[in-house]
């Protein structure tokens, strides 16, 4: 076995023990120190990442869905604070809901990392704050603010209450940091949510074509109601810095 071969089965063996044998000539001991590094590493940083949703399991059941993410996902970034979102990531996409895993798990576990993912986003150092009036401005949803929608009250969830269907409306939240750069929480609605959305598919849309846009889903409101309802929620969300706008480059 050469030495590219013998790496790929170290770590093959490191990441699902269970499956791949060790490779040959290294003594068990020594694997084990490897072994439980690694993984006790993983674990320590999904766990952080998802207190609520870790209460919701077994001790064993937490540790089978952590070892199956150890050894099926392959991580696209070499740093650490990346693993709760590359979790998110094999939820998503790869994992296959287990009798132990309740409904909601993956909002669950998305509500829990956009804490981090807000925390830590880079922001763009050509936004700034909006001064003056609102119809002037090309308006942009914050680097770090998120614009999020969930069908579970996954704010409430907890162990003592773990709903088993949808609610019958959906959730809608704006997660920012602060002028102190705390991570705040903001319950909204769906006007808002639908505001905010235009906004961050339309980055430097100006007010009178989102109040168009946001028309054409809304018809049961007249021009003039749309325009001042989305003046107040804009400036509200311009005074939090959820939305801001940008100095030319």
């Amino acid at each position: 076995m050469n030495f590219i071969d013998s790496q790929l089965a170290f770590m093959a063996h490191i990441r699902d023990p269970q499956l791949q044998p060790k490779p040959d000539g290294i003594e068990d001991r020594r694997m084990a120190i490897y072994r439980d590094l690694f993984f006790n590493n993983i674990n320590g940083f999904i766990s952080s990442g998802f207190p609520v949703l870790k209460t919701l399991y077994s001790d064993d059941d937490w540790i089978r869905l952590v070892r199956r993410f150890f050894a099926e996902h392959d991580c696209h970034s070499p740093y650490f604070l990346d693993i709760a979102g590359e979790f998110i990531t094999y939820l998503s996409n790869d994992y296959i809901l287990q009798p132990s895993d309740p409904v909601f798990m993956l909002e669950l576990a998305h509500y829990e990392w956009v804490e981090l993912d807000v925390s830590i986003a880079q922001t763009d150092p050509l936004e700034c704050a909006i001064t003056g009036e609102l119809t002037e401005q090309a308006l942009y949803l914050s680097s770090s603010a998120r614009n999020l929608s969930y069908q579970f009250a996954v704010q409430h969830i907890s162990v003592d209450f773990q709903p088993q269907q949808p609610s019958a409306q959906a959730h809608y939240f704006v997660v920012y940091r602060d002028a102190d750069d705390e991570v705040q929480f903001l319950a909204t609605n769906a006007m808002t949510a639908l505001l905010l959305s235009i906004i961050d598919v339309t980055p430097g849309i100006r007010l009178p074509a989102l109040v168009a846009q946001v028309a054409q889903q809304a018809p049961q409101f007249t021009t003039e109601q749309l325009f001042q309802g989305a003046t107040a929620t804009l400036n509200a969300m311009a005074s939090l810095g959820v939305i801001v706008t940008k100095n030319p480059p």
